[in-house]
Parts: C-alpha cells; structure tokens; sequence
C-alpha cells in the first residue's frame, strides 16, 4: 500500500472560504479556489480530498473557474495503465483573479442601485 500526504484548509484558509460564500460565491468554487490557491498543483482527487467535496461538486466548480479563465489543466502520465491523470492549477495569481471579483461585486453593486432609483420612480 502506498501513503498519500493530504493538505487540508487551516483557520485562516476557512475565514478566506466563508468570506468568499459572504460575498456570493458558490461554496464549492470557493473551496476549489482556496485549496487552489495554496497549492502549485493538484489532481481532481486531491482537491476531493483537501475540500472534502464530492466528485460532481468538483467538477462544477471546476467549470464555472474555467469559464472564467481562472483554471488550467495539463496531463501526467498515469502511475499505472489507464488514462493520464489531469493536474490543475490556477491561471492567475489569486490577486488577479480578486481583482476580477471585486470588479464583478462592483458591477452588481451599481447594477441594484439602479434597479433601487428605479424603483424610486413608481412612488407617487
């Protein structure tokens, strides 16, 4: 049998989670963004493993990361046969893609107070 070392989120990597769900983010791309962003490099399994998240919830968030260019992949060789195994990481530095949150928070933001003036309009 062979030992795997798995990396779990610290106190401070939890407030980062719950600080991105405050804000609007899905839990589940939150906790693949922080793991992400601690580590240089991860298969699927070990970001199951480190966001104790389930297969299906992975690859969502996995998704909406790609559709927002924050993602890369590459393929490894496999250990044994069978398909090569897909390592990610992120594309950006973290800063970046805050910077890319905080604009898009931003945009929702004077979105709704338009909405709200708006709204202002149909009081007599």
């Amino acid at each position: 049998m062979r030992t795997q070392s798995v990396t779990y989120f610290t106190e401070r990597e939890e407030e980062f989670v719950n600080l991105l769900i405050e804000i609007g983010m899905r839990r589940t791309v939150a906790k693949v963004l922080v793991f992400l962003a601690n580590t240089d490099e991860a298969t699927s399994r070990d970001i199951e493993r480190g966001t104790d998240l389930r297969q299906p919830e992975v690859s969502i968030a996995m998704n909406y990361m790609y559709e927002r260019d924050w993602l890369k992949n590459r393929e490894s060789k496999a250990m044994s046969k069978g398909r090569p195994v897909k390592i990610y990481s992120l594309s950006k530095p973290i800063a970046k893609i805050m910077d890319h949150i905080e604009q898009e928070k931003k945009e929702e933001a004077r979105h709704r107070l338009e909405q709200v003036k708006k709204l202002r309009e149909y009081i007599p």
